[in-house]
């Protein structure tokens, strides 16, 4: 694998072709416990997949597998004609693969610092080279963070390039972890929970940013997020989960609509409504189209149950046989 340089800016890769990411009967067991039964999905090329379901599905655990940190029972992913199945993280990205985590994962440093770590896998100067400040290392360095600076404006970040991360508000910090990932130049971007913990007005500019990089960076897009509402803005094709197995796919107006994905959501008929009534639109219904641009619709996770259910990082109830099992819990 050889990286190309991004053109008239750091050495790099060029994510102008972004591969078929391809999931193919993956299961991950845990003491037992089965997390993904036998999950199959493609994320097309240049398009944005969301991955949803309720707590404790198995969205996570699916994150996990391609990025590398668990390593499936059975079943295989490839990217392009890459077997991705078993590689460490590191060479998972180096080909091109790169996520986000549902935390922040660091406040040190500046915005400049921390995206600077995204463009260590591309850095081709050693050790040695970059201590001494030798000409060659130099000239890297300079482009790389001409690079960064460069993927600070496309995320509104440019303002704020030699800020302290430890001073910017929520949404700014969770803009920063998505601008890391993107200095690693991507051909697949992994996005667990972007909007996770933000205003309407955050969500709505994290949102208009993922719009711009799928379109200017040219890569596909995995999503997962409870906000429906922007999961029916984004989204070209939706997958969902349930126990770890896939009960739903195709577009989002299909999805929506899905028998199991109302039961998922919703509960059976009939627990709550009487034989042969349809469940009432309202609060616990999943949205009909995009939520408002000034506010988004509620979590679909928070409908599950009338009294909103636990929080959206909270495993299920005990009623959920996986309740002790970490098979949806990104690591620290």
């Amino acid at each position: 694998m050889n990286p190309r340089p991004v053109a008239g800016s750091a050495p790099g890769r060029l994510p102008a072709a972004a591969p078929e990411l391809s999931v193919r009967d993956v299961t991950v067991r845990f003491a037992g416990l089965t997390a993904l039964d036998a999950v199959s999905f493609t994320v097309a090329p240049g398009s944005v997949h969301a991955l949803i379901g309720p707590n404790g599905a198995g969205k996570s655990t699916c994150f996990n597998v391609l990025s590398g940190l668990y390593r499936p029972a059975s079943g295989q992913v490839r990217l392009g004609d890459d077997v991705l199945t078993g590689l460490a993280p590191h060479r998972i990205a180096a080909l091109g693969v790169a996520r986000t985590f549902q935390n922040i994962v660091t406040t040190e440093g500046t915005v400049a610092d921390n995206l600077m770590l995204g463009r260590h896998v591309l850095s081709r100067a050693g050790f040695a080279a970059t201590a001494l400040r030798l000409p060659g290392a130099v000239r890297e360095q300079r482009a790389h963070l001409e690079r960064a600076r460069e993927i600070a404006e496309l995320t509104g970040l440019g303002a704020r390039f030699g800020s302290p991360v430890a001073l910017l508000s929520y949404g700014d910090r969770k803009r920063v972890e998505l601008a890391r990932a993107l200095c690693l130049e991507p051909r697949v971007l992994l996005l667990d929970e972007p909007v996770a913990g933000m205003n309407g007005a955050e969500r709505l500019r994290m949102a208009e940013v993922v719009d711009a990089v799928r379109a200017q960076l040219g890569l596909s897009v995995l999503l997962v997020e409870h906000d429906m509402g922007l999961v029916m803005r984004l989204a070209d094709e939706v997958t969902v989960l349930d126990f770890g197995r896939r009960i739903a796919h195709g577009t989002p107006e299909e999805v929506r609509r899905h028998p199991e994905v109302l039961r998922a959501y919703l509960g059976t008929p009939g627990e709550d409504t009487p034989a042969g009534e349809d469940t009432p639109a309202g609060e616990d219904a999943l949205p009909d189209g995009p939520a408002p641009e000034a506010e988004t619709a509620p979590s679909a996770d928070a409908s599950r149950a009338p009294d909103a259910g636990p929080p959206a990082d909270a495993p299920r109830a005990d009623t959920d046989p996986r309740a002790d099992a970490p098979c949806d819990k990104d690591p620290a």
